[in-house]
């Protein structure tokens, strides 16, 4: 992971029960059927769509579960989300940036508010977490698709900025604007990806103890379980 961490990454890990592949697709739905709304409804012309689209075929979605949240954007018309990130800190003091997706902001704040002071963490202003972190494009790729040596000479060719290999999968780095094209060029060579998506990268990560780490793990999971909660990164290094 060379030292980056994000919520996301770790989840790969855990087991996906029904419950929560079901809702995870709910969250995804929710951002086609915004990003649908908000622009055109073909992903070509539509950048925040076809980057829904991508992520929501990551988690190996159904195509027809895709298509009904583009219908969705024209039947639920009188339906205005807002997409609104909040800072904060956690137990332990670890920064956390929350991105959500919200008809009601006022209930959305005022539930992200009261987990933060029932897990010991303070919401704060937005800003004050954020300059410490990056917006890059992420995209991940199982290892068994492809070799260490054979991926970083892709990564070159597709105009990416970096690529980290673990034990699980390859992690690429490029300019949140270049995404879709420098995972166009991956296709050619890749066909399954993990993961592609624009991540809060942190600039420096912080170590803590196993049981630190624990209640920042349970409190990141309380924080996913809120509906409007889209995306959650961190600096805690796992």
């Amino acid at each position: 992971m060379a030292g980056h961490s994000h919520w996301a990454g770790i989840k790969h890990k855990k087991g996906r029960a029904d419950k929560q592949r079901s809702k995870i697709f709910s969250k995804l739905s929710r951002e086609i059927t915004v990003a649908a709304k908000l622009g055109d409804k073909d992903p070509d012309m539509n950048a925040r769509l076809r980057l829904a689209i991508q992520s929501a075929r990551s988690e190996n979605m159904p195509k027809e579960n895709i298509e009904r949240a583009i219908d969705k954007s024209e039947v639920n018309a009188d339906s205005n989300f807002e997409s609104i990130r909040y800072e904060g800190f956690g137990p332990n003091k670890i920064s956390v940036i929350i991105e959500t997706l919200t008809d009601n902001k006022n209930r959305t704040a005022s539930n992200i508010r009261t987990l933060f002071q029932k897990n010991g963490g303070s919401l704060a202003t937005q800003g004050s977490v954020s300059h410490n972190f990056q917006q890059l494009g992420v995209i991940k790729i199982d290892k068994s698709e492809i070799s260490d040596d054979k991926i970083f000479e892709l990564v070159i060719e597709a105009g990416a900025d970096e690529c980290f290999s673990n034990g699980d999968y390859h992690k690429i780095h490029c300019d949140k604007r270049e995404i879709y094209n420098v995972k166009k060029k991956l296709e050619k060579n890749i066909n399954n990806f993990l993961s592609t998506d624009i991540e809060w990268i942190p600039i420096n990560n912080i170590e803590i103890s196993k049981e630190e780490k624990d209640d920042v793990v349970k409190f990141l999971e309380i924080l996913e379980d809120d509906d409007d909660v889209q995306n959650i990164y961190t600096n805690l290094k796992f």
